[in-house]
């Protein structure tokens, strides 16, 4: 029998050292999950990072946000208190505005993200955007990530009163809507703007939903035009209509939990062109749903865990919105 020399010291180390550079390559490959929403997006807006580890600048006035979050170098803008405004406030490409604590941000108006790239809002209440303005605007626009905010307004006045709390269009691309709260309002959220923009959105209008809490939001959970749409984990509680696929677009609907919603999915309400949606997982809760074409979208080419629907309400009742960071 040959025998086999013992191991020296070094030879252990180097297969130790190998063994743990194998494991922690392991972990990276893994689809994040639900929790590392808290430090970076998952969905089609992976890989947003906005101001990164710039050094952050603190506002309460509407004047010095403005000068903050002009231009397109990277800035971290910490937004303190609730400041009033009227209409939008443009936000340059690779910036991230931050809300401080749970009660910051803006009410009468809101942001508009336009022909910018890599930006992230988070942490920020959103409040009554009086139209024409939306809570937050993407238009022309990639990389953004919209995470654990509460946009709100009210349904004491008519539904044209306030504009959508977060509309994104004109050919934006990679999209990450997550952990935010929207409630008390009549036109949820709105991507694609037009029946008849084709020539500009067709290919675009990538975005995931996720975790997010929809309640006494009439419609537009999200209306999707000519994009692709991924609508998983969500909580929809006292919807008229909820997601709504039209003009050509995919979306899949995955594992969301829906209450007192008359129509969970419509693939065939109010534009010429039907949509198309696939549905898995779905806790209706007694919803209709009304899908005229079944999807191709199945896979959504990023990795991600999509939770059972039997905890989606804990989990996004706990932690969605402002304040849970």
């Amino acid at each position: 029998m040959r025998t086999v020399p013992p191991r020296t010291q070094a030879q252990r180390s180097v297969r130790v050292a190998a063994a743990a550079a194998l494991a922690a390559a392991a972990v990276l490959a893994l689809p994040q999950s639900a929790g590392a929403a808290e430090t970076a997006p998952i969905g089609y807006g992976a890989g947003t990072t906005g101001g990164g580890s710039a050094t952050p600048v603190t506002v309460s006035t509407l004047a010095a946000f403005k000068t903050a979050v002009t231009g397109d170098t990277a800035k971290v803008v910490r937004v303190s208190g609730l400041i009033s405004l009227s209409g939008q406030v443009d936000i340059g490409s690779n910036t991230t505005v931050l809300g401080v604590g749970s009660s910051s941000g803006f009410t009468g108006g809101g942001l508009r993200i336009k022909e910018a790239t890599n930006v992230v809002v988070r942490n920020l209440n959103i409040s009554k955007p009086v139209a024409p303005a939306d809570g937050v605007t993407v238009q022309e626009s990639t990389k953004v990530w919209i995470d654990h905010n509460s946009f709100s307004a009210d349904r004491d006045h008519d539904k044209d009163y306030y504009d959508g709390l977060l509309d994104i269009n004109h050919g934006s691309d990679y999209v990450t809507v997550s952990w935010n709260t929207f409630k008390d309002h009549f036109k949820g959220s709105l991507v694609g703007h037009s029946d008849n923009n084709a020539s500009e959105d067709t290919g675009h209008l990538k975005v995931t939903y996720h975790h997010n809490h929809f309640g006494n939001v009439y419609s537009r959970i999200p209306s999707l035009r000519f994009g692709t749409g991924h609508f998983y984990n969500n909580y929809v509680d006292g919807a008229d209509t909820a997601c709504h696929s039209r003009m050509g677009a995919q979306m899949l609907v995955e594992n969301n939990v829906f209450r007192n919603t008359k129509i969970a999915v419509t693939t065939n309400r109010s534009s010429d062109v039907d949509g198309y949606a696939n549905l898995r997982g779905n806790d209706l809760g007694g919803a209709a749903t009304e899908v005229s074409q079944v999807g191709s979208f199945t896979t959504p080419p990023y990795g991600y865990t999509a939770e059972s629907a039997s905890s989606v309400v804990a989990s996004v009742t706990s932690g969605a919105g402002a304040g849970k960071l």
